[in-house]
């Protein structure tokens, strides 16, 4: 693929771009071509004890922590590298993690950039000290001062769906607010992360250390370390409930604070005042995008039942004109799912969803006219029993489960049923009805009537085992801070 030369296959370890210990590396693959693409370093633990060490050691013994204006126009300064080479970097974010060109002018690349922004000025305009006034006590009179101060090292794990926007996704606020971090990069998709790397070392002034970007080949091998060492104050992950459950078991015993945003099962409820005929095939086909790779799509539709035959008709006709193949065709919005591992697990979901009696009406295989790739075909699944596998388990795949309700009642409940709880959607006429049935809804997020959620200034986060706390917004930001209280003598 044209426009890969920009490529970086080293980290960044303690402000130098490096080689792995012993030029350990593997292979980069093309999702859409499964195609070698470059070599990135293969870290050993050695380079993850080093990295952690300088992270710690900018944190201890310098006045990064401190320094407001330092960490601004340190990220100001990587701001408008990113802007300088963005059409470096599409083609990287394209190639590795077979992501659609236009979804790289929204949310994988355009977008997450200018957001940035928003993440410098929370930081810049936030409320590090306040005055509580003064309260007597065991009768003494005292004033307060309440301090918001940076946690210390983060560790930053993101997945391999929508890597360089997660990466920021983390790493700006985590830097804004005074901690040094090391940044494990998924293995699919390391230039994401490697490339911010190149970028900081060579056009910023982000001192050595406060940033350390890990790429390596077995996310268990440095992963465990990072998350385990007493180095490391906090680690912030997005990526599948079982992995996260396997983190918080090693952060317990040093207490770290922790942030997991993982899987969802989300749904969408298409009330009986809804326009059915008109947005239920739109809606549906959707969860297509980016091959369904997404946490936070709503993969189940719940439709009433005096509306269901006429609903379904939308659906299969929409699923039968996804646009799909080639992700640097910028008519497709469907590509590759991210390995053969993952088109096997979902294809695996889908033969379960027919043995467990829901009817596939829309594909359900591999597509025969793509010889190369990881595709999976749009799959619609309708008639499904809403505790089935296909129901109740995480695909990452592009497969909607279809199931009918009654009544608002039955929608809430089906709805509420699954032990995730991290996005949805809920449509009708009536605004005050929606919002009602979406007050009822067991999730951290939700659209009403076709109303986006997602903006930089939005706590985004799950209810349930879709994760702990809130990336994004000020709560997002807040993560990453500590809170001290100093009592201090009135003046006399």
């Amino acid at each position: 693929m044209p426009g890969l030369e920009a490529a970086e296959g080293r980290m960044l370890i303690d402000g130098q771009l490096v080689e792995a210990e012993g030029g350990r590396t593997y292979a980069n693959v093309n999702p859409a071509t499964e195609e070698v693409i470059g070599q990135v370093a293969d870290a050993t633990v050695g380079d993850m004890d080093r990295a952690i060490a300088a992270a710690r050691r900018a944190f201890d013994e310098t006045k990064w922590s401190t320094d407001l204006e330092a960490r601004s126009r340190g990220m100001r300064q990587l701001h408008e590298a990113l802007v300088r080479h963005k059409e470096d970097l599409r083609p990287q974010i394209i190639a590795e993690a077979g992501a659609p060109l236009q979804l790289t002018y929204a949310v994988q690349q355009d977008s997450c950039i200018q957001d940035m922004l928003w993440d410098i000025e929370c930081a810049e305009k936030f409320e590090w000290e306040r005055e509580l006034g003064v309260h007597e006590f065991f009768g003494m009179k005292s004033n307060r001062r309440v301090l918001h101060e940076a946690t210390g090292v983060a560790g930053l794990i993101t997945p391999w769906n929508f890597p360089f926007m997660l990466n920021l996704s983390k790493l700006v606020p985590a830097l804004m607010a005074g901690c040094t971090a090391v940044l494990k990069v998924a293995p699919d998709t390391p230039w994401s992360g490697t490339y911010l790397g190149k970028l900081i070392a060579e056009e910023t002034d982000l001192p050595p250390g406060v940033i350390n970007v890990v790429t390596s080949e077995d996310p268990a091998e440095v992963g465990d370390l990072l998350t385990g060492d007493p180095r490391v104050d906090l680690i912030s992950f997005t990526g599948s409930t079982q992995i996260g459950k396997h983190i918080m078991v090693r952060c317990a015993p040093t207490l770290k604070r922790v942030f997991l945003e993982l899987g969802g099962k989300s749904a969408q409820i298409f009330l009986d005042d809804s326009n059915i005929e008109q947005i239920a095939g739109p809606s549906g086909a959707s969860i297509c995008i980016h091959g369904g790779q997404g946490c936070a799509i709503p993969t189940r539709m719940l439709l009433p039942r005096s509306k269901y035959d006429e609903g379904v008709a939308r659906l299969e006709e929409a699923f039968r004109n996804v646009a799909y193949g080639d992700p640097t065709d910028i008519a497709n919005s469907q590509g590759p799912q991210i390995s053969a591992k993952q088109r096997d697990r979902v294809l695996a979901y889908i033969e379960k969803g027919k043995q467990e009696g829901a009817r596939c009406l829309v594909g359900g295989g591999r597509p025969s006219h793509l010889e190369k790739g990881y595709f999976v075909e749009p799959t619609l699944f309708v008639d499904v029993d809403p505790d089935s596998t296909i129901a109740q388990e995480e695909i990452f795949g592009p497969v909607l489960a279809v199931i009918p309700f009654d009544d608002d009642d039955d929608a809430v409940r089906i709805a509420n049923n699954s032990r995730y709880g991290l996005s949805g959607s809920v449509q009708s006429g009536s605004l005050e009805r929606a919002m009602n049935v979406a007050r009822r809804i067991r999730t951290g997020t939700l659209s009403v009537n076709g109303g986006m959620w997602f903006a930089p200034d939005s706590p985004f986060g799950g209810y349930k085992e879709s994760g702990l706390g809130r990336e994004h917004g000020i709560e997002g930001f807040r993560e990453y801070l500590q809170t001290k209280t100093i009592g201090y003598p009135t003046t006399r």
